[in-house]
């Protein structure tokens, strides 16, 4: 697949207000300065489509953009930001839960997951209560330039021997780095292979 127009569609603060569910959507996610509005930008060929920080938390809404007047890639706020007050961090989760389970276009939730980390606790938990929701998701690690490949295989074998844990299938994965477009075809051809899966109201 070949991304040819990304459009900023509606920012939403709550599932009610989204667009019309009349397009399959994909949606990423993942803890706090993981790298998401990045690799959201390397995928739409567009630096400064979705707003970049170095402060975490950045995205505090759910965020819509159109690609290829055929489906939605959608940017969801990050989650496990301590610093983000209480008030607002119970508000984030209300918002995630509604969208994922609620949200009838949905088609899968992209997880990013650092590649230079072992599996987070909050990470787990997270991608444990997606199986027992039946959410269709797909992990994604980031930052893979910052590895050597001996240190990729090997990062990548012990989160999968944590992950066999948790689910009897091996759960979908891809590995990305937006610094260098790795796995941009990857993840594309991954979203064009599922488009079909949606129906159309």
């Amino acid at each position: 697949m070949i991304i040819k127009n990304a459009i900023f569609t509606k920012t939403s603060a709550k599932i009610s207000d989204c667009p019309k569910p009349v397009f399959p959507e994909y949606a990423f996610i993942g803890r706090s300065n993981v790298g998401k509005s990045s690799l959201i930008n390397m995928l739409c060929n567009n630096n400064k489509l979705a707003k970049t920080s170095s402060t975490p938390g950045k995205t505090k809404i759910i965020n819509h953009f159109l690609i290829n007047d055929a489906w939605y890639l959608v940017d969801l706020p990050g989650y496990g930001y301590a610093k983000t007050a209480k008030t607002n961090r119970i508000v984030f989760e209300d918002m995630i839960t509604n969208y994922i389970t609620k949200r009838e276009s949905l088609v899968c939730l992209f997880v990013l997951v650092d590649y230079r980390l072992p599996l987070q606790q909050i990470d787990a938990e997270f991608m444990q209560w997606l199986g027992e929701k039946d959410i269709p998701f797909c992990i994604i690690f980031t930052k893979a330039d910052k590895l050597t490949k001996t240190e990729l295989e090997k990062n990548l074998k012990n989160y999968l021997l944590k992950l066999s844990y948790i689910f009897e299938e091996e759960p979908n994965y891809l590995v990305s780095s937006s610094k260098n477009k790795k796995g941009k075809e990857d993840i594309l051809k991954f979203i064009g292979d599922h488009l079909d899966l949606f129906e159309r109201k």
